[in-house]
């Protein structure tokens, strides 16, 4: 898929994340952790606003081989852009509340989102990829399943409420999570597999992908309020 994707945009993009990610959660001061945030935040919104209010009318007025055609080019950089900006978000959004003072007793918060979304999300990979009696798919899924609900049962008696502001903002942030990571994600590799076989079926590339740019519009909805609860949080004391 590197390939399809162009190696450079893939390497980089990946590589950056990553390096970003790794600076801004262990050695950046808060100033860097926040332009990291934001900055990654910034694009996951607006790249799912384009695809939902532009991409998506664009794309609905064509035929299924143009519209197949479109999606063959954009979703392999799509699978390697999309999840490294939500995972630098997400990751980074958390860091910083816990730095800046502002997520109180994180502890048994973030087991229950944790368990919130790993097995959701891995269980909708399995559904979209029909993979519930791989073995690749099973490890991984037992893993976070029983490492999830251990680390609830460790930290739950030690639960009190947050501010609502940060439930809030977990809420929404499950809900991205699993819909990105276990809706959108599979959906993408179900265009790769089907454009790369022997005999690709437009009709259900063009499909699948209307399906993920417009589910990437809802995203982008979500992620508009998450703004507004993250300016509460910081400066309305919600």
């Amino acid at each position: 898929m590197a390939g399809r994707a162009n190696p450079a945009f893939a390497g980089g993009v990946v590589g950056v994340s990553l390096v970003a990610l790794t600076y801004a959660v262990t050695v950046a001061p808060l100033e860097h952790l926040t332009y990291v945030h934001v900055m990654a935040g910034i694009l996951w919104t607006g790249v799912d606003i384009f695809l939902g209010a532009v991409l998506g009318p664009v794309i609905g007025g064509l035929d299924e081989a143009a519209s197949a055609d479109v999606f063959r080019r954009l979703t392999p950089k799509m699978t390697f852009l999309m999840p490294s900006l939500a995972l630098v978000t997400i990751a980074t959004g958390i860091t910083l509340a816990l730095q800046a003072g502002l997520f109180p007793n994180a502890g048994p918060w973030l087991a229950l989102f944790t368990l919130a979304t790993l097995p959701p999300a891995l269980a909708l990979i399995a559904y979209r990829l029909d993979a519930w009696r791989d073995w690749r798919w099973q490890l991984p899924f037992a893993v976070a399943t029983v490492g999830s609900l251990a680390w609830v049962v460790l930290t739950i008696g030690e639960f009190t409420m947050t501010t609502p502001a940060v439930a809030v903002a977990l809420g929404i942030v499950a809900i991205l999570s699993v819909q990105g990571f276990g809706f959108l994600l599979p959906g993408e590799v179900r265009v790769y597999l089907e454009m790369t076989s022997e005999a690709p079926d437009d009709g259900l590339i063009s499909r699948i992908g209307k399906q993920n740019a417009m589910l990437g519009g809802v995203q982008g909805l979500f992620q508009l309020v998450l703004v507004v609860v993250m300016v509460l949080l910081r400066y309305g004391g919600f």
